[in-house]
């Protein structure tokens, strides 16, 4: 029985720590930290169970649970998990523990509403995770909206407002356009099984047959939602200021999780769904998405904002999942995976080390810091180490799936060009360049500024919360096996999805055209028979 319900504990554990919140006195701000904590470990250790008890042999989703809903559009709860919705619930779930901690000093009003906001924003990311109905799918993804703006809009910096407000209507524009695919792709169903479905697994069985003109349509629908949210350039616009004006843990989870829903969906809905639209926009979006590898890591270089530097550079990692999700190669596709949870690692943990520096000096600019390694040793060893596993150095997690995106890309007969991978490449290179130039003018050279000189290396608290992060760097940069045997099949299957739909649908129009053929025989002998008086 508790193994049937696994996958609705992990979902929806983290309503237990708000009800709790929600009744605990205004003024007793530590119990509701705690309990916070308590609430975001929990869901980890049944997320862990999850990870143990999940088979990575096989690539079909399991722990698959179904209760019925709205019957009469065969819309139902639906959830189940395969390799690649495993590893970005063990990212969240692992994330969210680090982002109490990282709110632990620094939320000082409005504590209950915050925590409550945290919680049930890890309730709508785990369930976009494992929805396998497209209305229950679209439900979190909505869900998961409202606390984000709440967190930037209430608890960020000076400019929070209009960075909330430009989350909202750049993220709400690509949902509406999602919920009009979806209702579309349901209507288009119910022409082939007689009624209205969401559920995921009959329209994988249902959209190769779509007309290529339908597919496109929906296809741009969904991805322009997927790609928002990533977001790849030049829809990248909305993130610079969203990561600049939101708390620390917002940056944490806004980098480390909710960025990755955007690959997600691709891999989840635009391949394996509109598989012959896939081959037709894929030159243009792998365009687009080395476009914003190269041009992320340029603006990157140029900021005088440390925290608007590592968001930058988030536009970067991004481009390089999402030119391997359409590589459309194993290699590539298993580089997008492990490359979600490690830009999530080390993102989430920059942004971690720039939060810490911020609550000291209240400053975030490049020039106002120097210094720093002579007054906070053990903090510049932490920053250092961070930024190697962004750059990608080998040995350390951002390394793995880098080398296998631009093998894959590299060997990609879908790309059918090696230029894309090496334009790629480039990206590997700028990030050294970005990453070292502000490590050496932020962390070493003399303390130029009087008010550094007094300031404290980092507490065992912070040190608690950054320990973690680089064990998981080491361990992924040293043995990835951990993590890629348990996407593997559920990677293969997606590309096989893809590759066997757009088989379907070439076999299709090839009847058709055989079809018109007859028919325009036929004609032409009716029309030249010369007994024929129609002539």
């Amino acid at each position: 029985m508790f193994e049937n319900n696994l996958l609705t504990y992990v979902i929806f554990s983290p309503l237990i720590g708000t009800l709790i919140i929600l009744f605990l006195n205004r003024a007793n701000h530590k119990a509701m930290r705690w309990v916070a904590l308590l609430s975001t470990l929990f869901t980890f250790v049944l997320a862990l169970l999850l990870f143990f008890r999940f088979d990575g042999s096989i690539a079909g989703f399991q722990f698959y649970q179904e209760v019925s809903w709205i019957e009469t559009i065969d819309v139902a709860y639906r959830v189940g998990v395969d390799g690649i919705s495993l590893l970005l619930v063990m990212l969240t779930a692992f994330i969210m523990p680090i982002s109490v901690l990282a709110s632990w000093s620094g939320i000082k009003h409005r504590v209950k509403e915050y925590f409550v906001f945290l919680l049930l924003l890890e309730v709508g990311m785990i369930g976009v995770f494992l929805a396998l109905d497209m209305f229950l799918f679209y439900i979190f993804w909505e869900a998961m909206l409202i606390p984000m703006y709440f967190i930037i809009g209430v608890w960020g910096g000076k400019e929070r407002i209009y960075a909330a407000v430009k989350f909202f209507l750049f993220t709400m524009v690509g949902s509406l356009l999602m919920l009009v695919a979806i209702i579309w792709i349901g209507v288009h169903a119910s022409h082939t099984l007689g009624h209205f479905t969401a559920d995921l697994q009959v329209l994988y069985e249902i959209s190769p047959g779509i007309p290529l003109a339908l597919q496109s349509w929906m296809f741009l629908a969904f991805a322009l939602s997927f790609l928002i949210k990533v977001p790849i350039f030049p829809l990248h616009t909305w993130l610079p200021d969203a990561h600049v004006e939101a708390p620390t843990a917002g940056s944490v989870i806004l980098a480390g999780v909710l960025l990755k829903m955007g690959t997600y969906g691709l891999i989840r809905f635009c391949l394996p769904l509109f598989p012959a639209a896939t081959y037709e926009f894929m030159p243009i979006i792998s365009i687009l998405a080395v476009i914003g590898i190269i041009y992320g890591a340029l603006v990157a270089m140029v900021q005088t904002d440390v925290k608007k530097l590592i968001a930058y550079s988030s536009v970067s990692h991004l481009g390089f999942i999402v030119l391997g999700i359409f590589a459309l190669t194993e290699e590539a596709m298993q580089g997008s995976i492990i490359h979600m949870v490690s830009h999530g690692l080390s993102t989430g943990a920059l942004f971690l080390l720039v939060g810490m520096l911020y609550e000291r000096r209240h400053t975030r600019m490049i020039a106002d810091f120097g210094g720093i390694a002579k007054i906070m040793p053990v903090y510049a060893a932490f920053f250092l180490f961070i930024s190697l596993s962004s750059i990608g150095l080998p040995g350390l997690n951002g390394f793995i799936g880098e080398f296998l995106i631009l093998l894959g890309a590299f060997q990609s007969q879908a790309l059918d060009s090696y230029w894309y991978a090496i334009f790629a490449a480039t990206g590997v290179i700028l990030a050294a360049v970005y990453m070292l130039w502000m490590y050496q003018r932020v962390m070493l050279g003399e303390v130029t500024h009087p008010e550094n000189e007094k300031l404290l290396d980092i507490n065992p608290r912070e040190i608690i919360t950054l320990v973690p992060i680089a064990i998981f760097v080491i361990w992924i940069g040293i043995y990835p096996a951990t993590f890629l045997d348990k996407t593997e099949a559920s990677g293969r299957q997606v590309l096989e999805q893809v590759e066997q739909g757009r088989t379907m649908y070439r076999a299709t129009q090839a009847e058709i055209v055989t079809e018109n053929e007859i028919l325009h025989l036929d004609v032409s002998k009716k029309i030249t028979y010369p007994g024929n008086t129609s002539r």
